[in-house]
């Protein structure tokens, strides 16, 4: 390869990635104060999505144009770590958001954000994983994330991860060890996911107010004390007044079905927590069995 091709190419890449940062930048957004919190989008007038997880009950500080703003909590799904705000965004161009398919691994992306003095960065990285799974911010398993390698500063998630045309591709979500990077795919799933939150329209999920052990854990704590190991969701905390506390589910229990589905472990639980209504939880507290009825 002649260096003088090689340089010529670094610069076009170089010259791309500056022209998105231009173009791309007025519609990022800062998420609490000083930039600490998190970042945005903006993807409609007056219309912001950001992680769940950078969201209070009812809204966040946004920063945006140079202003700073209180932001209205429009519609969260906080088991899938995304949230809509309603917040005035001026002349900030909304970004739209992808295809349906995702991209493939390879493709060149950029992770744009917010720095500490309200500048924008961008980065470059490549797409280095597809359909990867972390836990929402409740636990509940969210399947479907773009790993990619463009590195991205603390605060910037909820920021935009973009293609080489300026094309919303994700919204950066969770940092991995090693330089890697996980976010929430921007096709067409997350477009009618974000015109429901849009509306107003929060998922409504049954939850018990529990915490839990990891699978393992639960086996080797019940080997430990001499009870038969068995699979399910041990409870190791139980939130007060929560739907669990006043169905009497208590620390120790050994969660082993609902609704008549069993429950091997914390996902089970959670895909057995969807829908609305009361329900049947079965339990093991020691050797003993039992079932409680725990309101929605």
């Amino acid at each position: 390869m002649e260096v003088g091709n090689e340089m010529t190419g670094i610069e076009e890449l170089g010259s791309a990635i500056g022209s998105v940062a231009e173009r791309v930048g007025p519609s990022v957004v800062g998420i609490g104060e000083r930039w600490r919190g998190g970042c945005g989008v903006v993807i409609a007038q007056d219309r912001v999505v950001t992680n769940a997880h950078n969201v209070g009950d009812d809204g966040a500080t946004v920063l945006i144009g140079g202003a700073t703003s209180e932001a209205r909590l429009v519609g969260v799904d906080a088991d899938g770590d995304v949230a809509v705000l309603e917040v005035p965004t001026g002349d900030a161009p909304a970004l739209a958001l992808g295809s349906s398919a995702d991209p493939s691994i390879g493709t060149p992306v950029i992770s744009l954000g917010r720095a500490s003095d309200g500048g924008i960065r961008a980065t470059l990285g490549f797409v280095s994983s597809t359909d990867r799974a972390f836990r929402g911010p409740r636990g509940r398993r969210v399947s479907g994330a773009i790993e990619h390698t463009a590195p991205a500063a603390p605060g910037s998630s909820g920021g935009p991860v973009v293609g080489l045309d300026g094309t919303l591709i994700g919204l950066n979500t969770n940092r991995l060890d090693n330089g890697f990077y996980l976010a929430l795919p921007a096709g067409a799933g997350l477009a009618e996911r974000l015109a429901a939150l849009g509306r107003g329209d929060s998922p409504k999920r049954r939850r018990l107010g529990v915490g839990l052990a990891p699978a393992h854990a639960a086996r080797r704590m019940r080997r430990a004390v001499g009870l038969p190991e068995r699979d399910g969701a041990l409870v190791m905390s139980v939130e007060d007044g929560s739907p669990a506390a006043n169905a009497g589910i208590a620390q120790g229990d050994l969660i082993v079905g609902i609704g008549g589905h069993p429950v091997r472990d914390a996902d089970d639980l959670f895909e057995a927590l969807a829908g609305e209504g009361a329900l049947s939880v079965a339990l093991v507290r020691g050797t003993d069995e039992r079932t409680v009825e725990v309101a929605a």
